[in-house]
């Protein structure tokens, strides 16, 4: 029994790579290599702050909040790596369990650290721009470009990593292989095709650079109005007038037809319906309504009319255009215009206002 015992102990130490002979564990190589790693993190980090203390820089501060991590666990992992490559005999023993986790921790922290410093590169470019308001079309146009682009290449990296990550083990190889040369790429796009991501994905591109869609544009959708939040590789956001959360498919955008009211101009045109009596002095609705105009900050001088555009057998229909920046602030200034006019005819010409007559015969 004690011989067994010993025997299960002696593997057991046997498999972790110590062997007393001098020699150094790979797991011992995995110990030293995380210390390197934190001098030369804690040496990054202070030379860092130093630089930042001295001229403060925004681009630091993104490295900080969205780098710092993956970068603390990357390079103890390339030390890692590195040492257990190491060819000298004498001064290592090579052990298979050491070395294949040292491939596989490098091979995540660099697909992690990759893909936040494309959340940097995103962030540092369009740092400067201002997609909240509708006007600003350009801007909102190189934004979602340049989301959508580091959107693709995030999606590509995790494919490339998802296959090199296969290849390190034995029993998947040809699987990662296969993914990896031209005719796996084939054969995964065409299974994506028939799961509509492959559709997605290309009708990403297409909005990306036919720009049928920005971020923050005004849109009006499955007859609800709001604006772009996201746009992502197989989903688009819209975010509703009421702050819900309406989810599309992206494709919906290629083959549906929807209203895009910031699509080349902001600037849009509102309507005011009135149903007034047959009495009512249009002339001084409309020189009301044009005071009432001018007296808004929220009208953009554009356009500006009132018109008699039907009639029932018990009413008129009276009909104010009037112009804005925006949508938002159209709606506002058809509202304010509609209060303020209705008030006028109330106290001014309250005989304007609908009426229903019987006549009654003796």
């Amino acid at each position: 029994m004690q011989h067994q015992l010993d025997t299960w102990i002696r593997e057991l130490v046997r498999w972790f790579g110590f062997v007393p002979n001098r020699d150094l564990s790979g797991w011992i190589l995995l110990i030293m290599a995380i210390v390197a790693g934190l001098i030369v993190n804690i040496a990054v980090t202070q030379v860092i702050r130093f630089v930042n203390r001295r001229r403060p820089s925004q681009v630091l501060g993104f490295l900080k909040i969205y780098v710092r991590a993956a970068f603390w666990a990357f390079v103890p992992s390339l030390f890692f790596l590195l040492a257990t490559n190491i060819q000298s005999a004498r001064f290592l023993r090579r052990h298979p369990v050491a070395d294949k986790t040292a491939e596989i921790l490098f091979l995540i922290t660099a697909t992690w650290l990759i893909v936040q410093l494309l959340r940097v590169a995103e962030l540092t470019l369009v740092r400067q721009y201002d997609t909240s308001q509708d006007g600003n079309l350009s801007q909102r146009k190189f934004v979602t470009q340049v989301r959508f682009v580091r959107r693709f290449l995030v999606f590509l990296i995790f494919i490339i990593s998802g296959s090199l990550l296969l290849v390190a083990f034995q029993g998947s190889r040809k699987v990662g292989l296969s993914v990896l040369t031209s005719a796996g790429v084939f054969s995964v796009l065409i299974g994506f095709a028939a799961q509509k991501t492959l559709a997605n994905l290309l009708a990403g591109i297409q909005i990306a650079f036919s720009q049928q869609i920005r971020l923050d544009d005004a849109v009006v959708v499955e007859n609800e109005w709001g604006r772009i939040e996201e746009i992502n590789l197989t989903n688009v956001v819209v975010r509703l007038w009421d702050r819900r959360r309406l989810i599309l498919p992206i494709t919906y955008f290629v083959e549906t037809p929807f209203q895009n009211w910031t699509r080349s101009d902001a600037s849009i045109t509102g309507a005011i319906l009135l149903y007034l009596d047959y009495n009512v002095p249009v002339d001084k609705v409309r020189e009301k309504a044009q005071a009432l105009a001018e007296a808004d900050p929220l009208w953009n001088k554009d356009v500006f009319a009132v018109q008699v555009t039907d009639t029932t057998p018990t009413a008129v229909l009276v009909r104010i255009l009037v112009s804005a920046a925006d949508a938002p602030s159209a709606f506002d200034l058809r509202c304010n215009i509609r209060e303020l006019l209705i008030v006028f005819l109330r106290e001014e010409y309250p005989q304007s206002l609908p009426q229903t007559r019987i006549q009654v015969h003796a």
